[in-house]
């Protein structure tokens, strides 16, 4: 194996082994403290324009099946292991993770002693970072592009160019028997079949970088799902009457998303019901009149407590984000405070005076994660019903 180093900004180094695609990669690094669902993680459009550091040290023991990724592509821009599993000749088909990275040009490193860089990160916050080949590399020059990287303008890299409808009942988590072909490098969508199920709804939802799984939780529940380009005006969307109004997750600094937050007031003041997921429950909050301030190094993992203070119980929860909502600048006259992380006490939800509108930070569709909160989509459907 190909001798590659991570290089963090601080100037700390960790050496490792390539896998992957060949070739340098400058990003944000963070972590994920998930045990499995890497797969879901690399796929999920809220990672672009970063590195994944895995802290779980066994990476790669179930393969890979693409077609039940959260997109048809990942999105991550590196990947850091300490232990690569390799799966070949596999009875399911599954693809080695390492063919699968190297198939879409995502660069990886193993061997890396992720507990030391995730214990970096805690201490000293996310960092930019760079993956590079052998030991000669030049430090000042590498860090220098390193500290000169921007995460820009992820949302329009990664939300659709088109509409897309997906019909009630469809659903992705489809079997792909032994022999069949995997799903082409082209391939725009991931590819789903439809179950029988009576519709009884329609809504509209803005992609921000959606993970395909909020679709399917929304499908499976009767509901017809039209996805629209992040950048879509509202009055296009509210014209075709729909029954509710869906807020995607996705990557990046909500600020840099300004040129949106006037079409989410016009949602706001529709009284169409809404349901807004991570970044779409923070651009909801800006449009609204708060603030948002970026985490230390974020909320990235399958286990974090957080408390339902309305129904007085803990829930845990999927998280994928390095913002937040500030506390102290949401208007008391128009949102209240409904979720709080345990760990922190960060903001994680939000109940909307008066409006049919529910809130939250964290990821109820859980892909990877617990399911404590799928019932956020049942009081979605409950919020569509009323007249």
């Amino acid at each position: 194996m190909t001798k590659a180093f991570l290089l963090l900004e601080d100037g700390s180094a960790f050496p490792g082994e390539r896998f992957g695609a060949p070739g340098e990669v400058i990003c944000e690094m963070v972590f994920n403290t998930g045990l499995t669902g890497y797969l879901e993680l690399l796929t999920d459009a809220s990672y672009a324009g970063q590195g994944i550091v895995m802290s779980s040290p066994i990476i790669g023991n179930y393969g890979i099946f693409s077609e039940h990724g959260e997109a048809a592509r990942p999105w991550a821009e590196a990947m850091i292991v300490r232990d690569l599993t390799h799966v070949i000749h596999d009875d399911r088909d599954a693809e080695d993770l390492d063919a699968y990275l190297d198939r879409y040009g995502i660069p990886g490193i193993r061997g890396v002693d992720t507990r030391a860089v995730t214990l970096r990160l805690r201490e000293h916050g996310t960092m930019n970072g760079m993956i590079t080949s052998g030991p000669d590399y030049d430090q000042a020059d590498c860090l220098r592009r390193i500290k000169a990287y921007v995460n820009a303008s992820p949302v329009a890299r990664v939300s659709r160019k088109q509409r897309d409808v997906y019909p009630a009942g469809a659903t992705g988590r489809i079997h792909r028997p032994a022999g069949v072909a995997r799903p082409a490098d082209a391939l725009l969508h991931l590819p789903y079949e439809v179950k029988p199920v009576e519709q009884q709804f329609r809504v509209a939802m803005l992609d921000f970088g959606l993970k395909q799984n909020i679709v399917w939780n929304l499908a499976k529940r009767g509901c017809e799902v039209t996805v629209y380009p992040w950048d879509t005006p509202a009055e296009q969307i509210l014209a075709t009457r729909p029954d509710g109004l869906m807020l995607s997750n996705g990557p990046g600094d909500p600020v840099d998303c300004q040129s949106i937050v006037p079409t989410i007031r016009r949602f706001y003041e529709s009284e169409v019901p809404m349901l807004a997921i991570c970044l779409g429950h923070q651009l909801l909050a800006l449009a609204t009149g708060a603030r948002t301030r970026r985490l230390k190094y974020g909320h990235r993992g399958v286990n974090h407590p957080v408390k339902d203070l309305a129904a007085d119980r803990v829930l845990i929860t999927s998280q994928n984000h390095g913002y937040v909502v500030i506390d102290d600048t949401i208007d008391p006259q128009i949102a209240a405070i409904s979720h709080v992380h345990l760990n922190d006490g960060s903001v994680e939800g939000l109940r909307y005076k008066d409006k049919p509108i529910i809130s939250v930070q964290y990821h109820p569709e859980g892909a990877p994660g617990p399911q404590d909160s799928e019932y956020l989509f049942d009081d979605f459907l409950t919020l569509m019903r009323r007249p």
